[in-house]
């Protein structure tokens, strides 16, 4: 009976799989026209240890000097994250530095940081990214060129640095979660994003009524694109582009992951039906996993082993798009970290919502 539950739990899980590939494969044509005008946003809490490399790759972005601007949001860091941005950007025109001066409607945090970089923003199209990330020189152009008149959001895939087998598991993770975004983002369907890889048409912004006019959300990237794709006006893009990747610092403890993931799971709370079916067949899946040594036979290893080759084929297309360079021991540590967390996180989300993050509890 065991194997009979898993063989159909994995059977579902393999076939939502091979939909996000499919999707994720989806190709999309590049404008070749004039560059609009662009604002890079990062908001930027106690990031002192983080913020340097941040701003010295925003400075390396390569486009037309008098159509970019980056803007920088020091939300009340009581560090001196502050002090190194100000220093860093004297002399540098296209950067600009602001601390929120106000609160706007109902909005904390970072969500509100972001409402007031982009109330000043000037630019066509909004991209973002955090203060712990590096783009490369390519990284706006390649997310603009995908703009059309009709596009109002695209998406990236950001992966993370991976010296240590406790960083790849990390990054794996990231590729693996973001892939699946990707996938059923290009197959019309919003699953999720990251706001320290995306973009937004302004217009599209202010058509939803900016942060201010949709209900807050821990998650408020995940929150902007649903709405984005309520309005049925905007096409929306999540390609698979190395000239689009960001690469963000892993997080360095348990407790830290911990935080994430429940601010993950927090926000994964807001999905519809579909999101939540998605979930509840990883979730069987990876709980069966679990329980298997309770249940141990030769067919049991089969399906276990056929497990982890369909994850091994989900994601390493995607790091060879992205040319990035899989490694088996770090893909061994992500499918144990996989396991355990997807299993854990209703017991962590469930009893409470509050969430600890920057310094601050929501």
């Amino acid at each position: 009976m065991f194997e009979i539950i898993f063989l159909i739990s994995l059977s579902f899980y393999f076939a939502e799989l091979v939909i996000f590939t499919i999707g994720a494969r989806k190709v999309y044509q590049k404008s070749n026209g004039a560059l609009p005008a662009i604002s890079v946003i990062v908001a930027a809490r106690n990031e002192e240890e983080n913020i340097l490399p941040c701003l010295e790759a925003l400075d390396k972005l390569i486009y037309p000097e008098d159509k970019i601007e980056i803007i920088i949001v020091n939300d009340h860091s009581t560090d001196s994250t502050g002090n190194l941005v100000e220093n860093f950007i004297k002399g540098k025109n296209k950067f600009k530095s602001i601390v929120p001066a106000e609160q706007i409607g109902h909005l904390k945090g970072k969500t509100n940081a972001l409402a007031n970089g982009v109330k000043i923003a000037k630019g066509e199209i909004i991209l973002t990214t955090d203060a712990d990330c590096r783009v490369s020189p390519a990284w706006a152009e390649t997310i603009v060129r995908y703009y059309d008149e009709d596009t109002g959001f695209v998406g990236g895939i950001t992966t993370q640095t991976d010296k240590t087998v406790f960083e790849g598991m990390q990054a794996v993770d990231f590729v693996y979660l973001l892939t699946m975004a990707a996938g059923a983002q290009n197959l019309g369907k919003p699953l999720s994003c990251i706001g320290n890889n995306m973009s937004y048409r302004k217009q599209a912004y202010l058509d939803v009524g900016g942060y201010e006019g949709i209900p807050f959300s821990i998650t408020e990237d995940f929150n902007l694109l649903r709405e984005i794709d309520k309005l049925k006006k905007y096409k929306i893009k999540y390609p698979l582009d190395p000239g689009a990747l960001v690469v963000s610092n892993p997080l360095s403890d348990w407790k830290s992951i911990y935080w994430q993931k429940k601010r993950w799971g927090v926000g994964g709370m807001e999905s519809d039906l579909i999101g939540y079916l998605v979930f509840v067949w990883g979730y069987l899946t990876h709980a069966l996993i679990l329980l298997s040594p309770f249940f141990f036979s030769v067919n049991v290893l089969y399906l276990i082993f056929f497990k982890l080759a369909a994850d091994y084929f989900f994601i390493y297309p995607v790091y060879k798009k992205l040319k990035l360079k899989l490694k088996f021991i770090h893909f061994l540590a992500f499918e144990i970290y996989l396991t355990l967390y997807v299993v854990l996180l209703p017991f962590i989300v469930l009893p409470n919502r509050k969430i600890k993050w920057k310094g601050r509890t929501y």
